[in-house]
């Protein structure tokens, strides 16, 4: 197959352009990801009640505590591979393709055991109300046992947008995404299987994508062809990897680590709370991987442009996304405030879960902007190598803020919109934080490099 058709230039001509060429179709994956994850709890909600609703949202906080760390080792396979492919390391690019596969699916088989045997424990200990708990504890366990493809899609997909594809991993979830929906349907209407039958037609759409992302690599041709009888571990390639990743992965576990302790929180209000935090958030999620989407674009020409040289483009590579992140997440917060109600209502037809999700929605959605700023400058820096210092400034940004205000503000003002200020708070403290880190951290790669 002739993969180069599929890839983008990002070390030449204007960027713009190259960018939303990038970011669209990742943004659309992403968005579609999410779209037909909103599936999940449309048809739950609507056909199963609040308290499947509940159950599902529920799991999201402690999923991503599981997963983060793995999905940040993606990243780290992402800005090796695009760093060698630009710097004409070929063979070095292979042996990063391998070992970042053959970890996927190690990490994967991992993960079946933690979500077998750690979901109720771990849901016990967020404070789970009883009438929410089985549920929750039987979508974990089945949704975990899809692990493995779901972390050798993740990692697959990475590869793919290291060298400017992100064409391939929107036809893959497109075709993922409606299995899942139709299944959905199928499951829980015509089944009655309720959270058992989300949680199933989720863990099929995974492996049909993973499956899909293996055909695109191993029909690929050029440095990022995967042959199977080539998997190891190397080891070079898995401390490269890791230097990026894991800092990368642990911020994003000590931020979800946050969000479980405000879903703790949203859960002292009840199951009807829960169901509108779940709508909300899952509203929110659009947003995130919308701007996201730049985000990993702004980590992927970085790592080129460095690979290759060019630092006078990194700076403009930074500009460029800021740009398009406030236009994004501006206009989508926007519409998605002044929607709010018509939109939470697809989720439920319960008037109090809506009220429940509004007030959610009246603090975080417009200023989402912020979130996009915060995460841009960790990403500029990933790309050049720098992955730690970063970590550590969130971490106090935007964990340190949410644990304060938890612990300290949200007693005496018991409220979801007074729980969920916390969240552009600490937005604003991060993004603060992250551009005087990148302040020194360029002045460093311009001596080094320049």
């Amino acid at each position: 197959m002739n993969s180069k058709r599929y890839e983008i230039d990002m070390l030449n001509g204007p960027l713009m352009p190259r960018l939303i060429t990038f970011a669209l179709p990742l943004m659309m994956s992403s968005v579609l990801q999410l779209l037909f994850n909103a599936v999940d709890i449309i048809v739950v909600g609507n056909f199963t009640g609040s308290s499947a609703l509940a159950a599902v949202g529920s799991t999201t906080a402690l999923i991503n505590i599981y997963t983060n760390l793995f999905i940040g080792m993606s990243m780290g396979v992402n800005v090796l591979s695009a760093r060698k492919y630009a710097s004409g390391a070929y063979q070095e690019m292979s042996r990063a393709v391998h070992t970042g596969i053959t970890f996927a699916l190690i990490c994967g088989a991992i993960m079946v055991f933690v979500g077998l045997f750690f979901s109720r424990p771990s849901l016990a200990l967020m404070g789970t109300p009883d009438d929410v708990i089985d549920q929750s504890v039987l979508y974990m366990r089945i949704y975990f046992c899809g692990m493995p493809f779901f972390m050798i899609y993740n990692y697959g997909a990475a590869v793919l947008r290291a060298v400017g594809d992100t064409q391939r991993p929107l036809i893959i979830l497109t075709a993922a995404g409606i299995v899942n929906a139709l299944l959905n349907l199928f499951l829980v209407i015509v089944f009655s299987l309720g959270v058992a039958g989300v949680a199933i037609a989720t863990v099929i759409s995974q492996a049909i994508s993973c499956v899909l992302v293996l055909r695109c690599l191993m029909t690929s041709t050029g440095p990022y062809h995967l042959d199977l009888r080539r998997l190891h571990i190397d080891k070079a390639s898995l401390i490269a990897i890791c230097q990026i990743g894991i800092p990368t992965g642990v911020q994003g576990i000590v931020i979800s680590f946050s969000n479980a302790l405000l879903q703790s929180s949203v859960n002292s209000f009840g199951s009807v709370a829960m169901a509108g935090y779940t709508a909300a958030n899952n509203i929110l999620g659009f947003l995130y991987m919308a701007v996201n989407s730049i985000t990993q674009a702004s980590m992927s020409f970085t790592s080129q442009n460095l690979g290759a040289g060019k630092l006078k483009r990194i700076d403009r590579i930074l500009i460029d996304c800021l740009i398009l992140e406030f236009m994004t997440a501006f206009i989508m917060g926007g519409l998605a405030f002044i929607f709010g109600r018509q939109l939470l209502g697809i989720y439920t037809t319960e008037e109090e879960v809506v009220k429940m999700g509004m007030q959610i929605a009246s603090v975080t959605y417009i200023p989402y902007f912020f979130c996009g700023f915060m995460d841009m400058f960790p990403g500029i820096m990933r790309g050049v190598g720098y992955a730690f210092v970063p970590m550590i400034l969130s971490m106090i940004g935007t964990v340190g803020v949410r644990i304060l205000w938890i612990f300290f503000y949200f007693p005496s003002h018991r409220s979801l919109q007074e729980l969920f200020l916390s969240y552009p708070m600490s937005w604003i403290v991060t993004f603060i934080l992250q551009i005087i880190c990148f302040y020194f951290v360029r002045k460093l790669i311009w001596k080094k490099y320049g």
